[in-house]
């Protein structure tokens, strides 16, 4: 897939708007009862930016930013300051964050993943874009030493450096990135004077990958 290992820097989202959308297909039936379903196993978010930027300076940088991913050409990753970590955003990122899974004495690879909900009725997102240098692992309950494992920060795939044994629990924590598109192929700048200016939102979606 055509995409960006860059992200987009942070003041020219200040201000931004946006969340989580899902896709539900709703049937009512003759007896007034529904019958609901998804195509989507996981939701999609979408953001609005630019609409906060008055500086010229701000929007030339997010002209070019634009321009370089040839607009909805490519995808970058985007810090959704509202879920960026495996953690609550005010918390700090611990290894027993996120449940990764358990050893079976010779897998050694692990997929980042963060839950939303508790029991049966809980998701899972995958999580493919984390930040390198923010990721930590836990075997058992035991932080291991970052010297101890491998993060592919363009997956977020976790190689350990040994199995865990059967039935240990692996467990991580870290900081992540969404990865988006632009959502448009134009962006419209409107000056006001010199020295500012105003931009219409720039919409960006996010991408499966």
């Amino acid at each position: 897939m055509a995409f960006h290992e860059v992200r987009l820097p942070a003041r020219l989202a200040f201000g931004s708007t946006g969340g989580v959308e899902r896709r539900t297909e709703i049937v009512t039936l003759g007896s007034g009862f529904e019958r609901r379903s998804t195509p989507w196993a996981q939701g999609r978010r979408r953001y609005l930016i630019g609409t906060n930027l008055r500086s010229l300076d701000d929007m030339a940088a997010l002209t070019g930013f634009f321009e370089a991913r040839r607009g909805r050409l490519y995808g970058f990753r985007f810090r959704d300051f509202a879920d960026f970590k495996s953690c609550a955003p005010g918390e700090a990122v611990g290894p027993l964050d996120q449940a990764l899974g358990e050893g079976d004495g010779m897998r050694t690879t692990f997929q980042l993943g963060k839950r939303y909900g508790v029991g049966e009725d809980a998701l899972e997102r995958r999580i493919a874009k984390p930040v390198e240098g923010t990721v930590r692992i836990a075997i058992g309950g035991v932080e291991l030493d970052l010297e101890a494992f491998v993060v592919d920060a363009a997956t977020g795939l976790v190689t350990l450096d040994a199995a865990p044994g059967a039935g240990a629990a692996v467990s991580a924590g870290f900081e992540f990135d969404t990865p988006v598109r632009f959502d448009t192929d134009r962006i419209e700048v409107t000056l006001e004077t010199f020295e500012a200016g105003r931009m219409a939102a720039v919409p960006l979606i996010e991408v499966r990958v």
